[in-house]
């Protein structure tokens, strides 16, 4: 038998870490000759049925030869994969490449059998279906296309294991056993199960972090002061729900209890389980404590120490060990350096943060990877969901500092479907995985809002402590593809918080159209234009004067929701002349009461350091805390990160209800209009995209596109050479294929070459100069358009050569001329981190000045086509701006379409530009083109579920 050194080298990139159905990691890895004893120990603990359901008979024990067998592998026509904790297999999966006769056989034979055991401990967990990922993965690229498995008929959960996969499959009974054959080329169900079980495995994985049984804080100083003693005093004051230990190697042995917490010296001392361990020691001593707590069972890990990849390189190393260290006890980790982690849920009151107090409970999940932001945020959250606008506070809080494991991408999978959790609010210095972030982003958008402000956008790096994969593109490409995906971009941790607070208290609205009432003229314009300068509708303002009362806006109100010409309200409202306590209270009774009686439509209220109508607001939405309803402290605590505290009415107004008795939206108040008018406007924006996002567009077929001759000329070229910028005529042929026609322009390298090229191509004909500074630069003068003779030709030529100098710098060209119309350009790009993105814009300054184009993920459907084209602002220009003749804008879209289609069928296309592209009345005409070919990069995408590595 061949040794794997007679075929192939050990293929370490099939090495992967995966998250369980449960929520716990383990390792997946090619099974090899040093294999043999964790081999026999895994089969000495499978049960005697799960052996007979793999071997189709009693099966005790492994013999030498089947030990022999199952651990040496060529990791080609004979592959094994482990999937480990702790170092010791759970589970195995191996495939024989067999030929048509069902023996063993080598390429280019394309089918192989298959098959799985699990130790029935771990069966349930999800094991088999991401070694059956992982494996199919694996023969995929030693150019198996297709697996059979035989199963007896009374091994349902295996059988299970791969109807369930979504490959396109056929399934036989004979002699006693089914035989199931499935071929292993990605499908969209496959892919739409493989996505599906991703949500559920990595939102269990947080769940087990944000809803633990217990928690031990590891590192509590003995007397006052120090991280972890604060962490522990936090968690102990928000009343958490579950067991509380405090772990100190240091502690006196007789010391059993610390602050009225249970003490011990290790983890291995608790008896019972823990579910969640907040390490707060120095850097190096963490190894330990994740070997004492991976050995006691403990799921997750906290870790708040710091001295990681944010200090430097020999950080990033202890950091990559870290990861590695928990992953092998199926811990996951947030951190390190992380701030920690706050749930507001009555059942749990977990504050495992540097959070002093416990913020108020509501519906937003908040996510911040740094923790000076994260301080910040909850802190302005706490005042204006408090005694500003209103009672709104968070469900869930990660600060996931260097994010060396659970990061955004994994907080998102939660959110996605918790039901305490209505809108998504992120902080975020570095997207890690762009085009996963993007999938989760759409699929979460669509179910309740996300709004993400991203720092160091333009630093041009990540910070040190952040290992990200690098994208070439510029942040405005990376937003507007983001704005695809339903995300609510904004700029400030200050707009973050109003759009937060705007939609998680009011519905969304239907249009842009906004009505404008309050008692000061002057407040209402403001109002009025920062509404236009929003893009949004604003009605003329409704000036109720200074001596409105608050059945006045309680009717202004009432009258404008029941308008069918406005879509949400803004309230403007200056302070009222002498003691105005009472007439806060009566104002915002008015306003909750108007709005309870159409509550589809969103309000919002502007006021100007009014500081008691926002109270009385807070109190009139029924869900202000009681006074002395604070979470206890401990006297004499303090912290610089405290939190402001607020004064509540003493006496709240009695809780309205709505006629089905649920508690009514509350009015969010903003002490700007420009402030308010932005947060509806990206209210609005986001509205507007979950319509059309629930019609999505489809990608059209066209019969003149030959995608098969199009793989035959790339496979062609690319056999030349990777990285390949194509010729001219090369350009044109494959442009061709997809019925993209490009205007060929021939070289003209002296006046008779001139000449003769517009004889070949007729007149009226265009010389142009193509050097590198001179190319689509018509205002330096390298174009000279319209020349109908050879006379006119003739002179153009000279006076080019006169002005830049000899034709074989000038580089000149002969094209003939194309209907007059707008210029645009198109391009398209494979990005090794967000993948294939079409750009498009107008030529010239438009685009390379002032930054005017629209980005769209490819595949671009026909909807994208659509907007990409009216989404830049000088769009007007294509649809008869002051009184110019509109373009033929659809053969633009269906331009826009061809060639996402390409690249999207040819990922070997990794660039295509096209530029000019002279959009006329009626058709357009493509003036120049480039496109470069080259190996495309890897799309983690398409592959088996794995967690994160650097």
């Amino acid at each position: 038998m061949q040794s794997a050194s007679d075929r192939h080298e050990y293929p370490a990139h099939w090495e992967a870490d995966v998250v369980l159905r449960d929520g716990g990691t383990a390792r997946i890895r090619p099974i090899t000759v040093d294999d043999a004893e964790r081999l026999v120990s895994f089969y000495e603990q499978v049960s005697d049925e799960s052996k007979y359901y793999r071997f189709f008979a009693p099966y005790p024990r492994l013999s030498a030869k089947d030990v022999h067998r199952f651990t040496h592998h060529d990791f080609v026509d004979r592959v094994g994969l482990a999937a480990t904790i702790g170092g010791e297999f759970i589970a195995t999966v191996r495939y024989d490449r067999i030929g048509a006769d069902g023996m063993p056989a080598s390429a280019p034979a394309d089918e192989a059998e298959v098959a799985f055991l699990v130790q029935d401990a771990h069966q349930g967990r999800g094991v088999a279906s991401a070694l059956l990922e992982h494996i199919a993965a694996v023969a995929r690229e030693r150019d198996i296309r297709r697996f059979a498995a035989e199963v007896l008929p009374a091994n349902t959960k295996m059988i299970k294991v791969f109807t369930d996969a979504g490959y396109t499959q056929k399934r036989s009974f004979e002699d006693g056993v089914v035989r199931l054959e499935f071929d292993l080329e990605p499908t969209d169900r496959s892919l739409a199960v493989q996505y599906a079980r991703e949500q559920r495995a990595e939102a269990h994985s947080v769940r087990r972090l944000l809803v633990p049984g217990s928690v031990a804080v590891i590192g509590t100083g003995r007397t006052p002061g120090g991280v972890g003693r604060g962490v522990l005093g936090n968690i102990r004051d928000a009343g958490f729900t579950g067991r509380l230990y405090a772990v100190n190697k240091a502690f006196p042995e007789d010391l059993k209890e610390l602050d009225g917490v249970p003490a011990h010296r290790s983890v291995r001392d608790i008896e019972e389980q823990v579910d969640l361990a907040v390490v707060a020691v120095p850097a190096e001593y963490v190894p330990d404590v994740v070997t004492e707590c991976g050995e006691h069972g403990v799921q997750g890990l906290v870790v708040l120490s710091a001295g990681y990849a944010e200090s430097g390189p020999d950080g990033r190393e202890r950091q990559r060990e870290l990861v590695r260290h928990a992953r092998t006890y199926g811990m996951r980790i947030i951190g390190p350096n992380a701030f920690g982690i706050i749930n507001t849920a009555d059942d749990v009151r977990l504050n495992a943060s540097l959070a002093p107090e416990m913020p108020r409970p509501g519906r937003i999940g908040l996510f911040a990877q740094s923790g000076a932001i994260g301080i910040a945020l909850l802190s302005r959250l706490h005042r204006r969901g408090g005694g500003v606008t209103g009672v709104t506070g968070i469900s869930t809080f990660v600060s996931s500092g260097n994010r060396a494991d659970v990061s955004g991408n994994d907080v998102l999978q939660y959110w996605y479907d918790d039901p305490d959790t209505d809108v998504v609010l992120m902080y975020l210095e570095s997207i890690g995985n762009p085009r996963k972030f993007t999938r989760l982003a759409r699929r979460t958008a669509a179910a309740k809002p996300l709004v993400v402000v991203q720092g160091a956008r333009h630093g041009g790096a990540a910070p040190q402590g952040h290992t990200v994969r690098v994208t070439r593109l510029p942040h405005t490409t990376v937003s507007a593809l983001l704005r695809q995906a339903g995300v609510i971009r904004v700029d400030t941790i200050t707009e973050l918080v109003d759009a937060g607070l705007l939609l998680a208290r009011q519905p969304l609205p239907t249009g842009p159209r906004v009505a404008i009432l309050g008692n000061s003229e002057s407040l209402g314009l403001l109002t009025y234009d920062a509404c236009l300068s929003e893009g949004l509708r604003p009605l003329p303002p409704l000036d109720l004067t200074t001596a409105a009362s608050a059945a006045d806006f309680h009717e202004a109100l009432s009258h404008a929701l029941a308008d069918d010409t406005c879509d949400a309200v803004v309230v403007t409202a200056i302070p009222a002349i002498g003691d105005a306590t009472t007439g806060d209270a009566e104002l915002a009774q008015a306003l909750s009461s108007a709005a309870e009686r159409v509550p589809g439509k969103p309000v919002l209220v502007v006021h100007v350091e009014l500081g008691g109508l926002a109270e009385a607001l807070s109190a009139a939405a029924s869900t202000a805390p009681r006074a002395g309803t604070a979470a206890p402290r401990t006297p004499g605590r303090d912290h610089p990160f405290r939190f402001r505290p607020l004064d509540f009415p003493a006496e709240p107004l009695p809780e309205p209800t709505d006629t089905d008795g649920t508690t009514p939206r509350l009015i969010p108040a903003y002490p700007a209009a420009e402030r308010a008018v932005r947060a509806l406007g990206e209210a609005v924006k986001y509205a507007q995209w979950r319509r059309d996002a629930a019609e999505p567009g489809k990608v059209p077929e066209y019969e003149d596109i030959d995608e098969k001759g199009a793989a035959r000329l790339i496979d062609g070229l690319l056999a030349r050479g990777q990285g390949l910028t194509l010729g001219t005529d090369e350009t044109c042929d494959l442009l061709g294929k997809y019925g993209i026609e490009v205007h060929r322009a021939l070289h003209a390298p002296t006046p008779d070459g001139a000449v003769d090229a517009a004889r070949t191509l007729g007149y009226p004909v265009a010389l142009k100069a193509t050097a590198p500074h001179l190319r689509h630069r018509a205002d330096l003068g390298g174009v000279r358009l319209d020349l109908a003779d050879e006379e006119q030709l003739r002179r153009a030529y000279t006076e080019l050569t006169e002005l830049f100098g000899r034709p074989e710098e000038l580089r000149p060209v002969v094209q003939s001329m194309a209907p007059r119309g707008v210029d645009t350009v198109v391009r398209a790009v494979i990005d090794p981190a967000a993948g294939a993105v079409l750009s498009f814009g107008l030529a010239g300054a438009a685009s390379q000045l002032l930054g005017d184009m629209a980005h769209r993920l490819i595949p671009v459907t026909d909807r994208d086509a659509t907007s990409i084209v009216r989404s830049i602002r000088t769009a007007p220009l294509l649809f008869g701006w002051r009184g110019s003749t509109p373009v033929d804008t659809p053969a633009l879209e269906e331009l826009l379409v061809r060639v996402s289609r390409l690249v999207d069928d040819h990922p070997e296309v990794v660039a295509v530009t096209l530029e000019p592209v002279v959009v006329a009345t009626h058709g357009l005409s493509v003036l120049g083109a480039s496109v470069r070919l080259a190996l495309p990069p890897a799309r983690d995408d398409l592959g088996p579920r794995t967690l994160p590595t650097y």
